[in-house]
């Protein structure tokens, strides 16, 4: 006998085309499903195994009929499910339930993943309404969760090129180019700093449920009047909804006010706790509607007072185990952050200490050329005296002889007056000769004077540069120990290596008592982050308001946007609803 085939796919993930049972094993999966004709369960914990998922209670393995979505039912067997005749048959495993507080319902890590991955897909296929400045807080801690830390010489312009970071919705509402779009978004990518991929996604969860459409299920009904409404199954209860907008409910029933939930056919029978009250009913288009609806409020009703019950001996223990799983990693990463600054802090010495001594090394060469040009100055200095000295003594020695020469026409007769007249002129001659010999014989003595002076101011440069070439040297060679110690860490700091690591834990008092502080400031942390997030929030939206086309905001767009004026959230809303009695909500549900 021929058996059909089958695909698996794990919360929008690629899927796995793959006969049933061959999933963990081999064909013998296969006969045995033959043999003992697995149910539900047998798949649905096959699946769990593999993931390493122990909070089942929130997933179910759910495929599609008709155009209408069902779930496989764990006693029933999984050939006998109302399964579509084309192969393969495709399962989602998907999260059917959601928590009311992510954070305090949500143990495993794996839980966590599954969840972060179901929702953020829902929120990009706009099946989760989101408006445009949360989109871009969403996105900053998908981006954290994928890459890690923000470092800008890694994360650099057009790196999110390729991600499917916002709805298509959020993109088209504003003229804005996608570099834009991603300079927000890293701009709030680099404040989650030391967030690990677990704490990012789990920011991304506590943002995320609040939501107004987040984990509600909507389906098409009527009342007896035949109105036309949408009923919302969610963690909190039943609500009806206006078919034009399922942000707002009109009427809200909590889970600890309904005592019974039946149906007959397509019609639909609500019970509430006060039996004083008459029971409302409704219909819905189809009865395989029903039975999904019924299976929803089935699963919801029972986690919603399983919350309101001490926690069993399992979740007990699983909390427990998540708690010091969670503090172990808290403090590993905390002492790998220290290690972490105390490598960047050697570094950065490091680094100072490399660039002083190139700066010294420029400063000694800077001061051998000074030398070098002095000692070339001085040599050409005392050349220059010496040549201007010989030049003064020629001088003189010329002086002298002109001087002889003056005597020596003095002492000669001259007879006629030609001679004596020509006699006077040349002595005349010769005495100014004589005049301009001397002064110039005095202007050289004084050069060679001058020269002496700078060749003395030049020796006393040549000593000093040389004293502070002698400087330098004596710092470079002071600064070598320095430099070659840096890398070396404290006696009492922890170990790079992890070899030498213990791999269990003591958490002893002094730790427990530094965590219980950690965590304390923490919260006041988180309350001042709250703040600015939500003031960063608003200056997004004023920021990027004058950007946006308002004709292409939808109609979820502009029931947000009033919403938004109004100051009502998702629990506001329901809470306000809650107030008023059982019995004027059944009324009031009858006469929509």
């Amino acid at each position: 006998m021929e058996h059909p085939r089958f695909s698996l796919n794990v919360l929008g993930s690629t899927p796995c085309h793959l006969h049933l049972f061959r999933v963990g094993s081999c064909v013998r999966r296969w006969r045995h499903f033959s043999e003992v004709k697995w149910k539900g369960k047998d798949l649905f914990d096959l699946v769990c195994r593999t993931l390493g998922l122990r909070e089942t209670w929130f997933f179910g393995l759910q495929y599609t009929i008709k155009d209408t979505v069902a779930w496989l039912k764990m006693d029933k067997k999984v050939l006998d499910h109302d399964v579509p005749t084309e192969e393969p048959v495709t399962f989602h495993f998907l999260a059917k339930f959601y928590p009311e507080n992510a954070e305090e319902e949500l143990v495993q890590e794996i839980t966590q993943h599954l969840f972060f991955l179901q929702v953020k897909k829902q929120i990009l296929d706009e099946k989760i309404y989101c408006p445009p400045e949360a989109s871009v807080l969403l996105a900053s801690y998908a981006v954290q969760a994928k890459y890690g830390d923000y470092d800008p010489s890694v994360h650099q312009r057009g790196f999110l090129a390729q991600e499917e970071l916002l709805p298509k919705r959020v993109i088209n509402l504003y003229q804005m180019t996608p570099e834009m779009w991603e300079e927000r978004i890293t701009a709030w990518y680099a404040e989650h700093r030391g967030r690990a991929r677990d704490e990012a996604e789990m920011e991304y969860l506590k943002i995320a449920q609040d939501l107004e459409m987040y984990g509600v299920n909507y389906f098409a009904i009527r009342n007896k009047k035949g109105t036309e409404l949408l009923l919302g199954v969610d963690a909190l209860g039943l609500h009806i909804y206006d078919p034009e907008n399922r942000l707002s409910p009109k009427i809200s029933f909590p889970w600890n006010e309904i005592r019974n939930i039946s149906y007959s056919d397509k019609e639909f029978t609500i019970k509430p706790l006060d039996k004083k009250i008459d029971v409302f009913k409704f219909n819905s288009s189809k009865l395989r509607v029903n039975k999904l609806i019924l299976q929803l409020c089935i699963g919801n009703h029972d986690l919603f007072m399983r919350r309101r019950k001490a926690d069993s001996l399992e979740v007990q223990q699983m909390k427990a185990q998540a708690r010091e799983e969670k503090a172990r990693k808290q403090m590993e990463r905390q002492r790998l952050a220290r290690e972490k600054q105390m490598r960047e802090e050697a570094e950065r010495t490091r680094d100072e200490l490399e660039r002083r001594l190139l700066q010294l090394k420029e400063e000694a060469t800077m001061a051998n050329e000074a030398l070098m040009r002095s000692e070339e100055t001085a040599d050409l200095l005392a050349e220059k005296a010496q040549i201007t000295e010989e030049e003064a003594k020629l001088l003189a020695q010329k002086a002298a002889e002109a001087e002889q020469e003056m005597q020596r026409i003095k002492a000669t007769a001259i007879r006629t007056e030609e001679e004596k007249r020509l006699m006077e002129q040349k002595v005349l001659e010769a005495e100014m000769l004589a005049l301009k010999m001397a002064e110039e014989s005095e202007r050289r003595a004084k050069e060679a004077d001058q020269l002496k002076q700078d060749l003395q101011e030049a020796r006393e440069s040549e000593r000093r540069a040389k004293q502070k070439l002698l400087e330098i040297t004596s710092k470079s060679s002071y600064t070598q120990p320095l430099n070659s110690g840096t890398t070396a860490l404290p006696a009492d700091s922890p170990s790079f290596s992890l070899l030498g690591e213990s791999l269990s834990f003591d958490f002893k008092d002094t730790d427990m008592k530094r965590l219980s502080m950690e965590i304390e400031k923490e919260k006041v942390e988180y309350l001042e982050k709250s703040k600015h997030l939500q003031e960063q929030l608003n200056e997004l939206k004023t920021e990027i308001e004058v950007l946006k086309l308002k004709e292409r905001e939808t109609a979820l767009d502009l029931l947000h946007g009033e919403a938004a004026e109004r100051g009502t959230g998702k629990h506001n809303t329901i809470k306000k609803l809650t107030l008023q009695s059982t019995k004027s909500r059944v009324a009031f549900f009858e006469e929509l």
